[in-house]
Formats: structure tokens, C-alpha cells, sequence
């Protein structure tokens, strides 16, 4: 059995690709989620090296320590729970839903992810929230209420100051400008 950690995995579709790219290569998955995969077999050097150019090429990439690993499993927290989770549907305490998932002290997993990232996790978390908000005002099937309460925001106001913090504009010039235009920022890019 291998384990194998995988950087930039942000959707289902990512899931999708590299689980084929295992079995193009007759490689079992027993188990696959964002960031994460395991094999039923064990893989030699050569092969993870071959994994890893393919992967590469998909955009993804092996994580190969535990730190890196651990700011992954923050990144991958987050995007999940903001992409594809309602945490408005129940109380979310970031710092304590991290700790608990990645099993260590919050205030180390905040050191690591800013020595490593450059910025801090609330701000991580800001900015996906930030391209969250993008993406549902593309879609123009849910008003700035809604969308506040689907991100957890306490208010429309909080959710604008937020967004025009990040973005030089407020929700409804973003949404103005970009019928004319896309300005949103890929996931793994933020």
C-alpha cells in the first residue's frame, strides 16, 4: 500500500484525473480525496518519479514532507468547505474545525501556513471566500443576502467590505464589470 499526497487538487474533477492517471497505469486506488490518494500496491522510486511528471503535467504535484503536507491539508480544508460545503448550515470555527481535522495545535498550523504561504490563514480563507463570491455572482441565481448567508458572512455589509478589500470593487461593480469581462482567479492561484 502507498500513500501519496497531491498539491493543487481543488474539485471532483481533480479526484477524477488523477484517478486516472493511476489506473492508465494499472495501479489500484483504494481510497482518493482531495489531496490524498492511496494504492493497494507499493510504488518504487521510478515509479513515483513517473507519477509525479505525469501528475505535473495536470497540474498537480507530490508533497513529499509533512509540513508541506499539513499547509495542504489546510488549503484542502478550506476550498472544501467554501466550494463545496453549506457552512452556513452550522456554526464554523475555522481555527478549531482546522485543528481538529489536521490534528495538531492551531497556532502551529497558523506559524507553518504563514512561514510557508507568505500570508496568513484568515486571509487564505478571505480570498477563497472572495472568488467564492465571484463565481456566485457569475452564476446571477442568488442575490447578496443569500450569498452572504451561504458563506457564513453576518451581514451583506460585512460580505462587501470584505470583497471590496480584496477586489478594489464592491460586489455590484465586480458584477457590472464582469459581464464584459472574466476575472476570477483559479483556485490553486489564489
Amino acid at each position: 500500500m502507498t500513500e501519496i499526497y497531491i498539491k493543487n487538487m481543488v474539485c471532483p474533477r481533480c479526484i477524477a484525473a488523477v484517478r486516472q492517471t493511476f489506473e492508465e497505469r494499472g495501479h489500484q486506488v483504494e481510497e482518493i480525496a482531495l489531496g490524498y490518494a492511496r494504492l493497494g500496491n507499493e510504488l518504487g522510486t521510478s515509479e513515483i518519479e513517473a507519477f509525479s511528471a505525469a501528475l505535473r503535467e495536470q497540474g498537480f504535484e507530490l508533497l513529499d514532507n509533512g509540513k508541506n503536507r499539513l499547509v495542504e491539508g489546510i488549503k484542502t480544508l478550506v476550498i472544501d468547505q467554501i466550494f463545496h460545503q453549506n457552512p452556513a448550515e452550522r456554526k464554523w470555527n475555522w481555527s478549531a474545525q482546522i485543528a481538529d481535522a489536521l490534528s495538531h495545535d492551531y497556532n502551529y498550523l497558523s506559524t507553518l501556513f504563514s512561514a510557508t504561504e507568505g500570508i496568513t490563514i484568515e486571509q487564505y480563507i478571505i480570498r477563497q471566500k472572495t472568488e467564492r463570491v465571484k463565481e456566485l455572482l457569475c452564476y446571477d441565481e442568488l442575490n447578496l443576502k443569500e450569498i452572504s448567508y451561504r458563506l457564513g458572512y453576518s451581514s451583506v455589509a460585512h460580505l462587501s467590505s470584505q470583497f471590496k478589500r480584496v477586489t478594489s470593487y464592491t460586489p455590484t461593480q465586480f458584477k457590472a464589470m464582469n459581464q464584459k469581462t472574466n476575472s476570477r482567479i483559479h483556485l490553486d492561484a489564489v
